[in-house]
């Protein structure tokens, strides 16, 4: 009890004691009169109305007390109908100039396939945007990332676009940006990963390696190839990373392997998050024989703040999103062309679950 008020009640009740329970007039305007100076320190500003705290009460409420799954919740792709899938599609240009159009893909999107994936919807895509030419991919994230894929009506561009990403590659110069959510913060904060890799069969697993100490030997025969890739934290906080990646070669897998060099792995890669171990809560390499794609396994703290449940881990999507496409200049341009493609929803909510920050993102697709 604070020491004025103390000194107040004590007076009181003594006071009120010899009164024999008779009113005291003096008594109550003293006690109103502290009261009404102790409220007088809280600003009005502060005080808000009965119906809007409740209703920020159930805000915050709905919003953060649940996972991706609920809110914004996820697309499950096998579930939609043909037309659903293609509208879906439609919904998610971000760019489009004659003859290019530039889609947001959703994870989990084959490419190529026997069942329902992109190219196979795209006389379909076609008819939904109403164009009078078919549509080919010219560049397109992988099947389980999300982000941008690049279209096209017009095989001669898509040609003077190849070759000038080839010429792009010879210089080493940056063509596609992605972002990721990693668990665990890579060291130092920037930086190149220069690690050649290779495919290699484990059990009944082909799986992509890296190659520790290749040669030209091995480059020749074809026993590795070259990977680089370029990476910058842009935000970290609670054992977990926002970063930019920027791959100088292509390859499979390149980004979740090069990853896990850096003793991280991505959100919600089930295939090679089993790389690492943790002895003491310090993470190592595993053996290369020894992996083989599981569900990825967070520890207790990250999965509270998630709001999720490890028996649920097997839904969360790859947190990998190609984010930006840079176009050299071709043909009649002369100068580059830059598109864009924000995060998903499920994406930016993880970020704000995991105390991330997001401001170096571009909402809207840019050209210049």
């Amino acid at each position: 009890m604070n020491q004025m008020w103390k000194q107040t009640y004590v007076g009181t009740v003594t006071l009120a004691s010899t009164m024999q329970g008779q009113s005291c007039p003096f008594v109550r305007r003293l006690v109103t009169n502290l009261a009404s100076s102790s409220l007088s320190t809280v600003p009005r500003s502060n005080i808000k109305p009965k119906g809007q705290m409740h209703k920020q009460r159930q805000h915050v409420k709905s919003i953060k007390g649940v996972s991706i799954l609920q809110d914004p919740g996820i697309p499950v792709l096998r579930k939609l109908t043909r037309q659903g899938l293609v509208e879906l599609i439609a919904s998610s240009v971000v760019y489009q100039e004659y003859p290019l159009i530039g889609i947001n893909k959703p994870a989990g999107l084959s490419i190529t396939g026997r069942d329902l994936c992109l190219i196979s919807l795209l006389p379909d895509l076609q008819h939904q945007l109403q164009l009078s030419e078919m549509l080919h991919v010219v560049k397109a994230s992988h099947r389980d990332h999300s982000g941008l894929v690049l279209l096209s009506t017009c095989h001669q561009t898509t040609q003077n676009i190849e070759n000038a990403f080839i010429q792009a590659r010879r210089k080493k110069e940056v063509i596609t940006s992605y972002c990721a959510v990693t668990v665990g913060v890579p060291e130092p904060e920037a930086g190149e990963i220069n690690i050649a890799l290779k495919q290699q069969s484990i059990g009944e697993h082909k799986m992509v390696v890296p190659v520790f100490h290749s040669t030209a030997g091995n480059f020749r025969r074809k026993e590795a190839k070259k990977a680089i890739t370029q990476y910058q934290v842009l935000d970290a906080a609670n054992g977990c990373a926002l970063v930019q990646l920027q791959p100088l070669a292509t390859f499979e897998s390149m980004l979740e392997v090069h990853l896990t060099l850096k003793l991280c792995t991505v959100l919600g890669d089930h295939v090679y998050s089993g790389c690492l171990g943790k002895v003491l809560d310090v993470p190592f390499h595993l053996p290369v024989e020894s992996v083989i794609p599981r569900t990825q396994v967070l520890d207790e703290t990250l999965l509270q703040k998630l709001h999720m449940d490890q028996n649920h881990m097997w839904k969360m999507p790859i947190h990998l999103h190609l984010q930006r496409l840079t176009i050299p200049p071709f043909g009649t341009k002369k100068s580059e062309t830059v598109i864009t493609a924000a995060p998903l929803p499920y994406f930016s909510r993880n970020l704000e679950l995991l105390g991330l920050t997001k401001n170096e993102f571009v909402d809207k697709s840019t050209k210049k």
